[in-house]
Protein backbone atom coordinates (compact mmCIF):
# COMPACT_ATOMS: atom_id res chain seq x y z
CA UNK A 1 0.00 0.00 0.00
CA UNK A 2 1.36 3.55 -1.21
CA UNK A 3 1.74 6.19 1.68
CA UNK A 4 1.68 9.85 0.81
CA UNK A 5 3.72 11.96 2.64
CA UNK A 6 4.15 15.77 3.00
CA UNK A 7 7.74 16.87 3.99
CA UNK A 8 8.63 20.29 4.44
CA UNK A 9 12.19 21.36 3.66
CA UNK A 10 14.23 24.47 4.56
CA UNK A 11 17.58 25.36 2.42
CA UNK A 12 19.30 27.90 1.56
CA UNK A 13 20.49 28.60 -1.56
CA UNK A 14 22.44 31.67 -3.59
CA UNK A 15 20.41 33.25 -6.49
CA UNK A 16 22.62 33.88 -9.64
CA UNK A 17 23.00 37.09 -8.21
CA UNK A 18 24.44 36.65 -5.24
CA UNK A 19 27.06 34.11 -6.75
CA UNK A 20 28.06 36.71 -9.24
CA UNK A 21 28.73 39.26 -6.45
CA UNK A 22 31.70 36.92 -4.66
CA UNK A 23 33.05 36.58 -8.33
CA UNK A 24 33.42 40.43 -8.26
CA UNK A 25 34.79 40.61 -4.95
CA UNK A 26 37.40 37.95 -5.12
CA UNK A 27 38.55 40.06 -8.77
CA UNK A 28 41.94 42.01 -7.92
CA UNK A 29 41.81 45.17 -9.44
CA UNK A 30 43.39 44.10 -12.82
CA UNK A 31 40.67 41.27 -13.68
CA UNK A 32 38.23 43.41 -12.21
CA UNK A 33 38.92 46.19 -15.36
CA UNK A 34 38.47 43.02 -17.91
CA UNK A 35 35.36 41.99 -15.69
CA UNK A 36 34.21 45.45 -16.33
CA UNK A 37 35.13 45.99 -19.96
CA UNK A 38 33.67 42.26 -20.63
CA UNK A 39 30.31 43.89 -19.44
CA UNK A 40 30.54 46.98 -21.01
CA UNK A 41 30.79 45.31 -24.74
CA UNK A 42 27.74 42.81 -23.80
CA UNK A 43 25.24 44.55 -22.48
CA UNK A 44 24.80 47.82 -24.22
CA UNK A 45 22.53 49.53 -21.67
CA UNK A 46 25.03 49.62 -19.95
CA UNK A 47 27.42 52.80 -20.10
CA UNK A 48 30.80 54.41 -18.74
CA UNK A 49 31.15 58.33 -17.85
CA UNK A 50 33.86 60.45 -18.65
CA UNK A 51 37.16 59.92 -17.04
CA UNK A 52 36.89 62.94 -14.76
CA UNK A 53 39.27 61.65 -12.79
CA UNK A 54 42.19 61.77 -14.95
CA UNK A 55 40.86 65.52 -16.54
CA UNK A 56 41.16 66.43 -13.11
CA UNK A 57 44.55 65.08 -12.35
CA UNK A 58 43.69 63.39 -9.65
CA UNK A 59 45.53 60.09 -8.03
CA UNK A 60 44.84 56.77 -9.15
CA UNK A 61 44.05 56.16 -5.45
CA UNK A 62 40.26 57.67 -4.29
CA UNK A 63 38.25 56.41 -1.31
CA UNK A 64 34.90 58.66 -1.48
CA UNK A 65 31.85 56.73 -3.39
CA UNK A 66 29.44 58.98 -5.35
CA UNK A 67 26.13 58.64 -2.89
CA UNK A 68 24.15 58.16 -6.36
CA UNK A 69 25.17 56.58 -9.91
CA UNK A 70 23.42 58.74 -12.90
CA UNK A 71 20.37 57.17 -14.24
CA UNK A 72 20.71 59.07 -17.54
CA UNK A 73 23.44 60.13 -19.89
CA UNK A 74 23.36 64.14 -20.75
CA UNK A 75 23.04 65.19 -23.71
CA UNK A 76 21.68 61.90 -25.37
CA UNK A 77 19.57 62.51 -28.38
CA UNK A 78 16.09 61.36 -28.35
CA UNK A 79 15.32 58.03 -30.34
CA UNK A 80 12.43 57.50 -32.75
CA UNK A 81 10.68 54.43 -30.24
CA UNK A 82 8.73 53.96 -33.55
CA UNK A 83 11.00 52.98 -35.64
CA UNK A 84 13.02 50.68 -33.08
CA UNK A 85 10.23 48.79 -32.25
CA UNK A 86 8.36 48.27 -35.63
CA UNK A 87 6.53 44.91 -36.70
CA UNK A 88 9.91 44.16 -38.74
CA UNK A 89 12.58 41.84 -37.16
CA UNK A 90 14.89 44.32 -35.13
CA UNK A 91 18.24 43.91 -37.25
CA UNK A 92 20.87 43.12 -35.41
CA UNK A 93 22.87 46.46 -36.14
CA UNK A 94 20.91 48.19 -34.03
CA UNK A 95 21.77 46.29 -30.98
CA UNK A 96 24.91 46.91 -31.77
CA UNK A 97 27.17 50.21 -29.92
CA UNK A 98 29.13 51.90 -32.01
CA UNK A 99 30.02 55.19 -30.76
CA UNK A 100 33.54 55.30 -31.19
CA UNK A 101 35.30 58.93 -30.59
CA UNK A 102 38.58 60.50 -32.21
CA UNK A 103 40.13 60.80 -28.86
CA UNK A 104 39.21 57.66 -27.47
CA UNK A 105 42.61 55.61 -26.80
CA UNK A 106 43.71 52.11 -27.59
CA UNK A 107 44.49 51.69 -23.72
CA UNK A 108 46.05 47.90 -24.92
CA UNK A 109 49.65 47.45 -24.41
CA UNK A 110 51.59 45.77 -27.37
CA UNK A 111 53.88 43.16 -26.80
CA UNK A 112 56.75 41.73 -29.19
CA UNK A 113 56.65 38.77 -30.27
CA UNK A 114 60.27 38.15 -30.43
CA UNK A 115 62.09 34.20 -31.04
CA UNK A 116 61.43 31.63 -29.12
CA UNK A 117 63.70 29.35 -26.83
CA UNK A 118 63.96 26.74 -29.30
CA UNK A 119 63.76 28.62 -32.57
CA UNK A 120 67.03 30.64 -30.94
CA UNK A 121 68.72 27.50 -31.07
CA UNK A 122 67.77 26.10 -34.27
CA UNK A 123 69.07 29.83 -35.89
CA UNK A 124 72.47 29.01 -34.24
CA UNK A 125 72.22 25.65 -36.03
CA UNK A 126 72.79 27.32 -39.21
CA UNK A 127 76.34 28.46 -38.19
CA UNK A 128 77.47 24.67 -37.96
CA UNK A 129 78.73 22.28 -41.19
CA UNK A 130 76.60 19.55 -40.92
CA UNK A 131 75.49 16.50 -43.35
CA UNK A 132 72.05 16.23 -43.86
CA UNK A 133 71.56 13.35 -41.17
CA UNK A 134 73.40 15.10 -38.71
CA UNK A 135 71.55 17.97 -39.26
CA UNK A 136 68.16 16.25 -38.92
CA UNK A 137 69.41 13.97 -35.63
CA UNK A 138 70.60 18.09 -34.30
CA UNK A 139 67.19 19.36 -34.78
CA UNK A 140 65.71 16.12 -32.57
CA UNK A 141 67.49 16.81 -29.65
CA UNK A 142 67.14 20.50 -29.99
CA UNK A 143 63.31 19.69 -29.94
CA UNK A 144 64.11 17.62 -26.87
CA UNK A 145 65.71 20.19 -24.84
CA UNK A 146 63.31 21.31 -22.51
CA UNK A 147 62.76 25.28 -21.39
CA UNK A 148 65.44 25.23 -18.58
CA UNK A 149 67.75 24.18 -21.32
CA UNK A 150 68.34 20.36 -20.04
CA UNK A 151 67.88 17.12 -22.55
CA UNK A 152 66.11 14.89 -19.78
CA UNK A 153 65.84 11.79 -22.06
CA UNK A 154 67.97 9.00 -22.22
CA UNK A 155 70.16 8.81 -25.81
CA UNK A 156 68.45 4.99 -26.16
CA UNK A 157 65.02 6.62 -26.05
CA UNK A 158 66.02 9.46 -28.58
CA UNK A 159 67.44 6.44 -30.57
CA UNK A 160 64.28 4.75 -30.68
CA UNK A 161 62.29 7.83 -31.39
CA UNK A 162 64.44 9.32 -34.37
CA UNK A 163 63.62 5.24 -36.34
CA UNK A 164 60.12 5.72 -35.64
CA UNK A 165 59.00 9.12 -36.24
CA UNK A 166 61.90 10.17 -38.64
CA UNK A 167 62.90 7.30 -40.01
CA UNK A 168 66.31 7.89 -39.54
CA UNK A 169 68.50 5.49 -37.86
CA UNK A 170 71.49 6.12 -35.73
CA UNK A 171 73.08 4.79 -32.53
CA UNK A 172 74.03 6.37 -29.09
CA UNK A 173 77.75 6.89 -30.56
CA UNK A 174 76.65 9.13 -33.13
CA UNK A 175 73.59 10.74 -30.98
CA UNK A 176 76.76 11.44 -28.24
CA UNK A 177 78.62 12.77 -31.34
CA UNK A 178 75.95 15.20 -32.22
CA UNK A 179 75.50 16.27 -28.53
CA UNK A 180 78.91 17.43 -28.16
CA UNK A 181 77.92 19.44 -31.38
CA UNK A 182 74.49 20.81 -29.56
CA UNK A 183 76.30 21.87 -26.26
CA UNK A 184 78.63 24.18 -28.05
CA UNK A 185 75.99 26.43 -28.42
CA UNK A 186 74.52 29.46 -26.35
CA UNK A 187 73.47 29.44 -23.88
CA UNK A 188 76.89 27.90 -22.18
CA UNK A 189 75.35 24.87 -20.68
CA UNK A 190 72.56 24.15 -22.78
CA UNK A 191 72.28 20.68 -23.98
CA UNK A 192 73.77 19.21 -20.38
CA UNK A 193 71.71 15.96 -19.27
CA UNK A 194 71.95 16.53 -15.47
CA UNK A 195 73.67 19.43 -13.74
CA UNK A 196 76.66 17.88 -13.12
CA UNK A 197 77.58 18.45 -16.79
CA UNK A 198 75.97 21.65 -17.17
CA UNK A 199 78.29 23.31 -15.05
CA UNK A 200 80.91 21.56 -16.16
CA UNK A 201 80.52 22.64 -19.85
CA UNK A 202 80.10 26.29 -18.30
CA UNK A 203 83.56 25.84 -16.67
CA UNK A 204 85.45 25.22 -19.97
CA UNK A 205 83.98 27.90 -21.70
CA UNK A 206 85.43 30.32 -18.94
CA UNK A 207 89.01 31.48 -19.49
CA UNK A 208 91.52 28.84 -17.60
CA UNK A 209 92.53 30.36 -14.17
CA UNK A 210 94.09 28.07 -11.29
CA UNK A 211 90.23 28.45 -9.52
CA UNK A 212 88.76 27.63 -12.83
CA UNK A 213 90.82 24.68 -13.37
CA UNK A 214 89.96 23.19 -9.28
CA UNK A 215 86.44 23.85 -10.24
CA UNK A 216 86.56 21.47 -13.32
CA UNK A 217 88.06 19.00 -11.18
CA UNK A 218 85.48 19.46 -8.17
CA UNK A 219 82.68 19.19 -10.71
CA UNK A 220 84.03 16.15 -12.12
CA UNK A 221 85.88 13.98 -9.56
CA UNK A 222 84.03 15.11 -6.54
CA UNK A 223 80.27 16.47 -7.49
CA UNK A 224 78.23 14.52 -4.63
CA UNK A 225 80.40 15.72 -1.89
CA UNK A 226 80.31 19.00 -2.94
CA UNK A 227 76.71 19.49 -3.26
CA UNK A 228 76.64 17.88 0.17
CA UNK A 229 79.34 20.48 1.33
CA UNK A 230 81.79 18.05 2.62
CA UNK A 231 84.60 20.40 2.59
CA UNK A 232 86.84 18.65 4.89
CA UNK A 233 86.54 15.63 2.37
CA UNK A 234 87.35 17.85 -0.58
CA UNK A 235 90.09 19.12 1.14
CA UNK A 236 92.02 16.20 1.52
CA UNK A 237 90.97 14.37 -1.38
CA UNK A 238 92.40 17.25 -4.09
CA UNK A 239 95.29 18.34 -1.26
CA UNK A 240 94.20 21.76 -1.61
CA UNK A 241 93.75 25.08 1.08
CA UNK A 242 90.43 26.45 2.30
CA UNK A 243 91.55 29.79 0.43
CA UNK A 244 92.08 27.48 -2.88
CA UNK A 245 88.57 26.00 -2.40
CA UNK A 246 86.52 29.17 -1.65
CA UNK A 247 88.32 31.04 -4.69
CA UNK A 248 86.80 27.79 -6.72
CA UNK A 249 83.26 27.73 -4.99
CA UNK A 250 83.13 31.13 -5.97
CA UNK A 251 83.73 30.47 -9.48
CA UNK A 252 81.03 27.82 -9.75
CA UNK A 253 78.44 30.25 -7.92
CA UNK A 254 78.54 32.50 -10.64
CA UNK A 255 77.62 30.10 -13.13
CA UNK A 256 73.73 29.22 -14.12
CA UNK A 257 72.12 25.97 -12.84
CA UNK A 258 69.71 26.89 -15.36
CA UNK A 259 70.90 28.20 -18.89
CA UNK A 260 67.06 28.09 -20.38
CA UNK A 261 66.25 30.19 -18.04
CA UNK A 262 68.35 32.98 -18.66
CA UNK A 263 67.27 33.60 -22.47
CA UNK A 264 65.03 36.54 -22.47
CA UNK A 265 62.75 35.42 -25.05
CA UNK A 266 62.11 32.10 -22.95
CA UNK A 267 61.33 33.50 -19.72
CA UNK A 268 57.79 34.18 -18.74
CA UNK A 269 56.18 37.54 -18.62
CA UNK A 270 56.24 39.06 -15.36
CA UNK A 271 52.82 39.41 -13.89
CA UNK A 272 52.81 43.47 -13.15
CA UNK A 273 50.76 43.99 -9.49
CA UNK A 274 48.23 46.40 -9.17
CA UNK A 275 47.97 47.42 -5.30
CA UNK A 276 44.14 47.47 -4.49
CA UNK A 277 44.10 49.51 -1.33
CA UNK A 278 47.18 52.12 -0.52
CA UNK A 279 47.58 52.86 3.49
CA UNK A 280 49.76 55.94 4.17
CA UNK A 281 50.88 57.23 7.84
CA UNK A 282 49.44 60.91 8.02
CA UNK A 283 50.81 62.37 11.43
CA UNK A 284 50.86 59.16 13.57
CA UNK A 285 47.22 58.28 11.76
CA UNK A 286 46.73 55.38 9.41
CA UNK A 287 44.63 56.23 6.46
CA UNK A 288 43.00 53.66 4.13
CA UNK A 289 42.28 54.07 0.08
CA UNK A 290 40.92 51.88 -2.31
CA UNK A 291 42.35 52.28 -5.40
CA UNK A 292 40.21 54.23 -7.82
CA UNK A 293 40.01 51.42 -10.22
CA UNK A 294 37.83 49.96 -9.03
CA UNK A 295 35.22 52.67 -8.62
CA UNK A 296 34.34 53.02 -11.86
CA UNK A 297 31.54 55.78 -13.25
CA UNK A 298 28.65 53.69 -14.70
CA UNK A 299 24.99 54.75 -15.71
CA UNK A 300 22.11 53.34 -17.21
CA UNK A 301 22.06 53.99 -21.09
CA UNK A 302 19.01 57.07 -21.44
CA UNK A 303 18.70 55.89 -25.07
CA UNK A 304 17.40 52.35 -23.57
CA UNK A 305 15.35 54.13 -21.19
CA UNK A 306 13.74 56.30 -23.94
CA UNK A 307 12.91 53.24 -25.27
CA UNK A 308 11.23 51.84 -22.43
CA UNK A 309 9.18 54.45 -22.13
CA UNK A 310 7.92 55.14 -25.59
CA UNK A 311 6.94 51.33 -25.46
CA UNK A 312 4.82 52.24 -22.05
CA UNK A 313 3.29 54.81 -24.11
CA UNK A 314 2.18 53.31 -27.37
CA UNK A 315 -1.43 52.05 -27.74
CA UNK A 316 -0.73 49.46 -30.33
CA UNK A 317 1.86 46.68 -29.10
CA UNK A 318 2.76 43.83 -31.79
CA UNK A 319 4.83 40.49 -30.55
CA UNK A 320 8.21 42.04 -32.02
CA UNK A 321 7.92 44.95 -30.17
CA UNK A 322 7.41 42.85 -26.94
CA UNK A 323 9.62 40.63 -27.82
CA UNK A 324 12.19 43.94 -28.27
CA UNK A 325 10.95 44.99 -24.98
CA UNK A 326 11.81 42.18 -23.27
CA UNK A 327 15.22 42.51 -24.26
CA UNK A 328 15.35 45.82 -23.53
CA UNK A 329 13.98 45.35 -19.85
CA UNK A 330 16.63 42.35 -19.41
CA UNK A 331 19.65 44.33 -20.33
CA UNK A 332 18.32 47.59 -18.00
CA UNK A 333 17.56 45.47 -15.24
CA UNK A 334 21.42 43.69 -15.80
CA UNK A 335 22.71 47.04 -16.15
CA UNK A 336 21.27 48.64 -12.72
CA UNK A 337 22.18 45.30 -10.85
CA UNK A 338 25.80 45.06 -11.70
CA UNK A 339 26.16 48.92 -11.09
CA UNK A 340 24.98 48.31 -7.37
CA UNK A 341 26.85 45.01 -7.40
CA UNK A 342 29.90 47.46 -7.87
CA UNK A 343 29.05 49.55 -5.52
CA UNK A 344 28.41 46.21 -2.61
CA UNK A 345 31.89 45.30 -4.00
CA UNK A 346 33.74 48.54 -3.09
CA UNK A 347 31.81 48.95 0.26
CA UNK A 348 32.68 45.40 1.25
CA UNK A 349 36.79 45.35 -0.01
CA UNK A 350 36.63 49.14 2.22
CA UNK A 351 35.19 47.77 5.47
CA UNK A 352 37.08 44.23 5.31
CA UNK A 353 40.41 45.99 4.86
CA UNK A 354 39.88 48.86 6.96
CA UNK A 355 39.35 46.42 9.83
CA UNK A 356 42.61 43.89 9.07
CA UNK A 357 44.48 47.82 9.00
CA UNK A 358 43.29 48.37 12.63
CA UNK A 359 43.88 44.87 13.68
CA UNK A 360 47.09 45.34 12.45
CA UNK A 361 47.94 48.78 13.62
CA UNK A 362 51.05 48.24 15.27
CA UNK A 363 52.63 46.57 12.16
CA UNK A 364 51.94 49.77 9.85
CA UNK A 365 52.59 52.06 11.76
CA UNK A 366 56.42 50.53 12.05
CA UNK A 367 56.80 48.03 9.36
CA UNK A 368 58.51 45.73 11.55
CA UNK A 369 56.71 42.26 10.68
CA UNK A 370 57.68 41.35 14.35
CA UNK A 371 54.72 43.69 15.54
CA UNK A 372 52.41 41.41 13.47
CA UNK A 373 49.31 40.10 15.42
CA UNK A 374 47.70 36.69 15.34
CA UNK A 375 44.87 37.43 13.08
CA UNK A 376 42.45 34.42 11.14
CA UNK A 377 39.78 34.95 8.65
CA UNK A 378 36.77 34.57 11.64
CA UNK A 379 38.36 37.38 13.51
CA UNK A 380 38.38 39.84 10.99
CA UNK A 381 34.57 38.38 9.97
CA UNK A 382 33.71 38.73 13.42
CA UNK A 383 34.73 42.29 13.50
CA UNK A 384 32.55 43.71 10.28
CA UNK A 385 29.76 41.11 10.81
CA UNK A 386 29.95 39.51 7.60
CA UNK A 387 31.12 35.72 6.74
CA UNK A 388 34.14 34.03 6.44
CA UNK A 389 34.37 33.20 2.97
CA UNK A 390 33.40 36.67 2.34
CA UNK A 391 36.82 37.48 3.91
CA UNK A 392 38.52 34.73 1.97
CA UNK A 393 37.58 36.43 -1.12
CA UNK A 394 38.74 39.99 0.06
CA UNK A 395 42.33 38.43 0.66
CA UNK A 396 43.09 36.34 -1.98
CA UNK A 397 45.17 37.86 -4.42
CA UNK A 398 44.44 41.37 -3.77
CA UNK A 399 47.52 43.59 -2.11
CA UNK A 400 47.93 46.91 0.00
CA UNK A 401 50.36 49.69 -1.15
CA UNK A 402 52.17 50.60 2.44
CA UNK A 403 55.04 52.56 3.28
CA UNK A 404 57.28 49.59 3.94
CA UNK A 405 56.46 48.05 -0.10
CA UNK A 406 53.29 46.08 -1.57
CA UNK A 407 52.58 43.22 0.58
CA UNK A 408 50.21 40.35 -0.54
CA UNK A 409 46.87 40.98 2.23
CA UNK A 410 47.00 36.95 2.88
CA UNK A 411 49.87 37.33 4.19
CA UNK A 412 48.97 39.26 6.81
CA UNK A 413 47.17 36.20 8.61
CA UNK A 414 48.92 33.99 10.84
CA UNK A 415 47.84 31.50 13.78
CA UNK A 416 48.31 32.24 17.12
CA UNK A 417 50.93 30.68 19.78
CA UNK A 418 51.68 31.67 23.58
CA UNK A 419 54.72 32.86 24.52
CA UNK A 420 56.57 31.68 28.15
CA UNK A 421 54.16 34.55 29.79
CA UNK A 422 51.27 33.10 27.99
CA UNK A 423 50.63 35.77 25.62
CA UNK A 424 49.23 35.07 21.98
CA UNK A 425 51.87 35.66 19.46
CA UNK A 426 51.30 35.79 15.80
CA UNK A 427 53.94 32.50 13.91
CA UNK A 428 54.93 35.42 11.94
CA UNK A 429 56.84 37.01 14.49
CA UNK A 430 58.63 33.19 15.71
CA UNK A 431 59.03 32.88 11.68
CA UNK A 432 60.94 36.39 11.36
CA UNK A 433 63.30 36.13 14.81
CA UNK A 434 64.11 32.72 13.16
CA UNK A 435 65.13 33.91 9.92
CA UNK A 436 67.35 36.94 12.04
CA UNK A 437 69.09 34.09 13.89
CA UNK A 438 69.78 32.05 10.69
CA UNK A 439 71.10 35.02 8.46
CA UNK A 440 73.74 36.32 11.62
CA UNK A 441 75.06 33.00 12.60
CA UNK A 442 78.70 31.73 11.72
CA UNK A 443 78.27 30.01 8.52
CA UNK A 444 81.29 28.11 9.17
CA UNK A 445 78.75 26.28 12.18
CA UNK A 446 75.82 27.20 10.84
CA UNK A 447 72.89 26.50 13.27
CA UNK A 448 71.34 23.05 14.14
CA UNK A 449 67.71 22.65 14.40
CA UNK A 450 68.17 22.13 18.28
CA UNK A 451 70.27 25.21 18.18
CA UNK A 452 67.80 26.79 16.81
CA UNK A 453 65.27 26.14 19.32
CA UNK A 454 66.90 26.43 22.25
CA UNK A 455 67.96 30.20 21.07
CA UNK A 456 63.97 30.56 20.42
CA UNK A 457 63.39 29.62 23.83
CA UNK A 458 65.80 31.76 25.38
CA UNK A 459 64.03 34.50 23.70
CA UNK A 460 60.74 33.43 24.99
CA UNK A 461 58.99 31.28 22.28
CA UNK A 462 59.05 27.59 24.03
CA UNK A 463 58.68 25.33 20.73
CA UNK A 464 59.45 22.44 19.33
CA UNK A 465 62.68 20.70 17.32
CA UNK A 466 60.39 19.74 14.43
CA UNK A 467 58.36 23.04 14.89
CA UNK A 468 61.70 25.06 14.26
CA UNK A 469 62.10 22.45 11.09
CA UNK A 470 58.60 22.73 10.00
CA UNK A 471 58.98 26.93 10.18
CA UNK A 472 62.74 26.65 8.28
CA UNK A 473 61.28 24.84 5.58
CA UNK A 474 58.23 27.20 5.28
CA UNK A 475 61.12 29.42 5.07
CA UNK A 476 62.96 27.68 2.28
CA UNK A 477 65.95 27.80 4.32
CA UNK A 478 67.92 24.89 3.90
CA UNK A 479 69.29 22.43 6.90
CA UNK A 480 72.55 23.75 8.96
CA UNK A 481 74.90 21.15 7.38
CA UNK A 482 74.28 22.72 3.51
CA UNK A 483 74.11 26.26 5.03
CA UNK A 484 77.93 25.75 5.96
CA UNK A 485 80.51 27.89 4.52
CA UNK A 486 84.01 27.96 4.14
Amino acid sequence: MLKQQLQFKLSQKLSPQQIQLMKLIQLPTQAFEQRLKQELEENPALESGKESNDEAGLDDFDNTYEDDYENESIGAEDINVDEYLSDDEIPEYRLQSNNYSADDEDKSVPYAAGTSFHQYLLNQLNTFIMDENDREIAEFLVGSIDESGYLRRDLSDIVDDLAFTQNTYTDEEKLQEVLKVVQEMDPAGVGARNLQECLTIQLHRKQPTPAVDLAIDLMERSFEQFTKKHYQKLLQRHEITEDELRDAIHEIERLTPKPGGAYSGNSKMVEHVVPDFSIRINDGELELTLNGRNAPELHVSREYNNMLKGYKDSREKSKSQKDAVMFIKQKLDAAKWFIDAIRQRQETLWVTMNAIMHHQEEYFLTGDERKLKPMILKDIADKIGMDVSTVSRVANSKYVDTPYGTKLIKELFSEAMKNEEGEDVSTREIKKILENLIEDEDKTKPLTDDKLASLLKEEGYPIARRTVAKYREQLNIPVARLRKEI
